[in-house]
């Protein structure tokens, strides 16, 4: 019997990902402090969000021995620091004139939990932007996009036409590494592309 796989997301981009895999799950609602530790790198904080919302779904199923629970973050690093998702329109702009012209890093967590276990995958990715001129900074920021997106874009958006070059995995930068992510619920015995 394949065990229930539950989403702790209420990312659209992530459901679509796990769809176009062939992967039946349900979304479940959680909420956890996003706040970065002091000193804490944007690797350990990655992955310790994508740990804490596993966890938190999966002790919101408290008594279901058949649950595995998904949990994911994707963050944006630049020089090291955690760009996560902008407040406001001059924190979205700032981000994006940091990020116009040269390289940054995306990280994206993956982690799964069930009774007595929890295992996590985290993947890199580079990401480098064209040089962005001030009018269609702030262009992009009229569209909305930008508001509720790590590093203030979105790969799969708008943005698009930023990106000069990526390095490493398109689908993590999305926000789920699919290919880690298939062999992660292969461990947990959820197998991919299973007829909906």
């Amino acid at each position: 019997m394949v065990a229930t796989l539950y989403l702790a997301s209420g990312s659209p981009r992530r459901r679509e990902l796990l769809t176009q895999i062939g992967v039946p799950f349900t979304t479940l609602a959680v909420t956890i402090d996003e706040t970065p530790l002091a000193d804490e790198t944007p690797a350990t904080y990655v992955e310790r969000l994508a740990r804490d919302k596993a966890a938190a779904g999966l002790a919101g199923l408290a008594g279901d021995r058949q649950a595995v629970v998904l949990g994911a973050d994707t963050t944006v690093a630049l020089d090291g620091r955690i760009l996560g998702k902008p407040g406001s329109r001059a924190e979205a702009l700032a981000m994006l004139r940091a990020l116009g012209g040269r390289g940054h890093e995306v990280l994206t967590a993956v982690a799964l939990a069930s009774a007595g276990r929890c295992e996590a995958r985290l993947v890199r990715s580079r990401v480098t932007f064209r040089p962005l001129a001030a009018a269609e900074t702030e262009a992009y920021w009229a569209t909305g996009e930008p508001l509720d997106k790590a590093g203030g874009y979105a790969i799969q958006g708008l943005a698009a036409v930023f990106v000069s070059h990526l390095e490493g995995s398109y689908s993590a930068v999305v926000g789920l590494p699919l290919c880690e992510t298939a062999q992660l619920l292969a461990e947990f015995g959820i197998p991919c592309w299973q007829r909906q």
